[in-house]
């Protein structure tokens, strides 16, 4: 079998390692412990850092666990199973980084690590966006430019959808 993948600036790296680790973590047979136990692990960091819990050792971590699976599994799948995170180390070590120093996703796609603002060029106070937010996170005076609290945010972009005057924006 075979397929194509076109990627391009709004594709996160580290989300597409955490993808491709959980599609062969889940269809792994668990009979070697390198596979069953090295993808589990190596999911588990790839998803500590897309929700922005990462720690720059955990790179060492995974490249290490990563070459261990491929080095010691009894099947293709899991000989192959690390070669997207040993790949997107290699070749975007710098988003692996901007995730877990700087918490930001440079392609807007981690949402743990999107932060909503509103522009008050652009807002005219209606209250659309803090009627429809689920969490309270948005305060403000009617007609008068409203303000996300970003502690508080959900991050579900409810508020994004529901502006009728594209003032809100989100920031990675």
């Amino acid at each position: 079998s075979g397929g194509l993948v076109v990627m391009d600036e709004n594709t996160c790296m580290v989300e597409v390692a955490r993808f491709f680790m959980s599609f062969t973590q889940r269809e792994s047979c668990g009979k070697c412990v390198p596979c069953r136990e090295g993808t589990k692990r190596m999911l588990e960091i790839l998803e500590r850092i897309v929700e922005g819990k990462g720690e720059l050792s955990d790179l060492d971590e995974l490249e290490e666990l990563a070459n261990m699976v491929q080095s010691m599994a009894l099947c293709g799948l899991g000989k192959s199973a690390p070669l997207p995170v040993i790949s997107t180390l290699k070749r975007f070590h710098d988003e692996y980084v901007e995730h877990i120093v700087d918490k930001k996703c440079r392609a807007k796609v981690c949402t743990a690590l999107r932060q909503f603002h509103i522009n008050p060029e652009f807002c005219i106070g209606c209250g659309k966006c803090a009627k429809n937010c689920p969490a309270g996170a948005i305060s403000g005076k009617i007609k008068h430019p409203h303000v996300i609290n970003n502690d508080v945010c959900i991050k579900c972009g409810s508020c994004k959808d529901n502006c009728n005057f594209d003032a809100i924006y989100v920031e990675a």
